[in-house]
């Protein structure tokens, strides 16, 4: 049992819980994952370690509600425990020789960027971050990101706060610019990946995004993570979850995301009929 230490909601459905994980704590990087499971009847899912701290021996953990599981998750309060909290899971992040460097956020990928943007900081490595947004009511982790780069910048779809416009338009104006990155690191939905993956090809830029697939156990087991890259099918768990974007078949994985969203909404639709009282 894990108890969680702290909970924060950052915009109407993503919350922020500190997770009392001394063993986790102790070895986690970023770039790792946790499997959690809510309880004894759960579904187990992956959460990006969005933070650790080794002498408190905490996990943070960024998610959105979008589903049952994380429904669940998010009905917890301080006080209260996750049953299960395997980790840290999969290869932590290896940045190679960096002097430069712009991370890229989209959307929750905002969390999992994070981290990355933390720890380049604190190599020394010059910092561009760039996160995205719809629009101003979703925008989360500002300050922190702020915190530990060099120049921060941030998007809304809408216009209705920072720059107008994508991630990757900032991040094109910027190389266009001449600051000469040595790498991106691109983290959010997959087309938005993709988008910056192509336009870092263009310039040669070495770019490193995260894969998060459906995942079973998060060991390399079950081959639900799979994904294809430079033509070789690799797992996100145990290979990943930071892959090549140059080398992605984001097409592929756009697809195989789609599996599911049927079973998604009717396990949610089921979930809240209960909630009601109508099953």
């Amino acid at each position: 049992m894990y108890k969680i230490v702290k909970k924060k909601e950052l915009n109407s459905d993503v919350k922020l819980m500190v997770v009392d994980a001394p063993f986790v704590a102790r070895k986690a990087e970023p770039g790792q994952f946790v499997m959690l499971r809510v309880n004894e009847t759960g579904e187990r899912i992956p959460l990006t370690i969005a933070d650790y701290d080794r002498e408190k021996g905490t996990i943070t953990i960024i998610f959105q509600e979008v589903g049952k599981t994380t429904k669940l998750l998010g009905a917890l309060e301080e006080g209260e425990y996750i049953l299960d909290f395997a980790g840290p899971l999969g290869k932590a992040s290896h940045f190679g020789e960096v002097k430069k460097a712009a991370v890229i956020g989209g959307g929750l990928g905002t969390a999992i960027a994070y981290p990355q943007a933390k720890k380049l900081n604190s190599l020394g490595v010059s910092v561009d971050t760039i996160i995205g947004f719809r629009n101003k009511g979703l925008i989360i982790l500002e300050e922190e990101m702020r915190e530990v780069s060099d120049r921060l910048f941030v998007t809304t779809d809408d216009g209705s706060y920072g720059i107008g416009g994508f991630v990757s338009d900032v991040l094109k104006n910027l190389i266009e610019e001449g600051n000469k990155y040595d790498l991106v690191v691109a983290i959010g939905p997959l087309v938005m990946m993709k988008v910056v993956s192509n336009l870092t090809k263009e310039y040669g830029i070495k770019t490193i995004v995260s894969m998060n697939p459906v995942m079973i156990d998060g060991t390399g087991m079950c081959g639900g993570c799979r994904v294809t890259v430079g033509g070789k099918t690799m797992f996100a768990c145990v290979d990943g979850p930071d892959f090549d974007g140059h080398q992605v078949d984001f097409d592929e994985a756009i697809r195989r995301q789609a599996m599911y969203k049927d079973e998604e909404k009717q396990s949610l639709k089921e979930h809240e009929c209960k909630l009601e009282g109508t099953v």
